[in-house]
């Protein structure tokens, strides 16, 4: 349905608005000076009688030889204060009338003037908003003046460019290196298709099964990774009570036989704490780290896992991270240093899939150097009071 007539802008209607104003404003005044002054004159007119009343007259002017007015006289005076009273009162309101008419002109041109100086703001917002697209995020408002709400809007705006800004970034990154994970195994299959059985012997055959199966187990695990990533980014569903001690207690457990094969110690320390989540997805987080606390780690080195009501911290021995690498290792298919040669090498999705459940459960994450190496990670989640 079209509208009848176009739509006014803020600007049209902040001026109209501001005109209104005084229009209203100045009408009420009018109005009281009129009530008033009518008031006034008719109190005065009053001090002669109706002519052809039973009423006596009241008024004892005198003529111009000081003697009393006849009755001609009185009626003549009497016509001449009810014209002067119209006179008067007419005179008021068109005088009142054209100096409002003005004063509504003059209040409209500077609403307009003023509304457009406090929209300026809004219009510069406006175009950097329609100049923005994937490619140019960089770009800013950068709104300079006193610290108001148009002030606070375009810093707002700002910040949130930022954030879209590094989420764009991010997201390019992880697509790039999506593709050279997933692009590797497949360029692994087809060498060792095209080479390995070019020479059909049993030997071959099976060595070259081995190589599939395990770049196959390779890719399985990363798309799983990448599904659970995707997943704990996307929020909460079903949250329940949950027993992060519990849930401790049979990770660490499942873990015993791989810490003892690669001689690392696996101390536990937990005491009763129950926090709201999905128990599935904070499996994965305390999985996550352990296996990576056990994978970057050295030969009679230790991992020590606590959890309380001061979270949960995950501690390891291994090679030192310089503390400017510490936020990059949370960045998806990110490896710490002195990694890629070990054959426990992972594929750079643990640390940022714990980070990614964290925030979905309303946590926070705190990461430094271990005093032997490593790295000390601790998750602090919203816990459940007992009754």
């Amino acid at each position: 349905m079209t509208r009848p007539f176009p739509r006014l802008t803020v600007r049209a209607r902040l001026a109209g608005a501001f005109a209104g104003l005084i229009l209203v404003t100045g009408a009420l005044v009018i109005s009281v000076m009129y009530l008033l002054l009518k008031r006034n004159v008719d109190a005065k007119s009053k001090l002669l009688a109706v002519p052809g009343t039973a009423k006596p007259l009241t008024i004892t002017t005198a003529g111009p030889a000081g003697m009393p007015l006849t009755g001609n006289d009185r009626v003549n005076v009497q016509k001449v204060i009810s014209t002067d009273r119209y006179d008067t009162l007419h005179h008021l309101l068109m005088t009142s009338g054209m100096v409002l008419a003005v004063l509504v002109g003059v209040a409209a041109l500077v609403g307009w003037w003023l509304s457009g100086r406090v929209l300026r703001p809004l219009h510069k917002i406006t175009a950097t908003a329609h100049r923005l697209s994937e490619t140019n995020l960089h770009e800013r408002i950068h709104l300079q003046g006193p610290r108001d709400e148009l002030k606070d809007l375009a810093d707002t705006f700002d910040a949130m460019l930022q954030r879209l800004d590094q989420a764009f970034a991010g997201q390019r990154r992880f697509v790039a290196n999506a593709s050279h994970e997933l692009r590797t195994p497949l360029a692994v299959q087809r060498t060792a298709l095209q080479i390995g059985l070019a020479d059909p012997v049993p030997d071959h055959v099976a060595k070259v099964r081995e190589e599939l199966l395990t770049v196959n187990r390779r890719s399985e695990h990363l798309i799983e990774g990448l599904l659970l990533l995707a997943h704990s980014e996307d929020g909460l569903g079903d949250c329940a009570v949950v027993g992060l001690h519990t849930l401790v207690t049979e990770v660490t457990a499942q873990h015993t036989a791989e810490a003892k094969a690669a001689d690392v110690r696996l101390l536990v320390d937990t005491e009763p704490v129950h926090v709201r989540g999905d128990r599935v997805l904070l499996t994965h987080l305390i999985t996550n780290l352990v296996q990576n606390a056990l994978r970057y780690n050295h030969a009679g080195g230790t991992v020590e896992v606590r959890a309380g009501r001061r979270g949960l911290r995950v501690s390891n021995t291994g090679p030192e991270v310089p503390s400017e690498l510490m936020d990059e290792l949370f960045e998806p298919f990110t490896r710490g240093p002195d990694v890629r040669a070990s054959h426990r090498e992972g594929l750079g999705l643990g640390l940022s899939i714990v980070r990614s459940i964290t925030r979905a459960h309303g946590g926070s994450l705190t990461v430094r150097p271990g005093p032997q190496g490593g790295l000390e990670i601790g998750i602090l989640l919203p816990v459940v009071r007992e009754e």
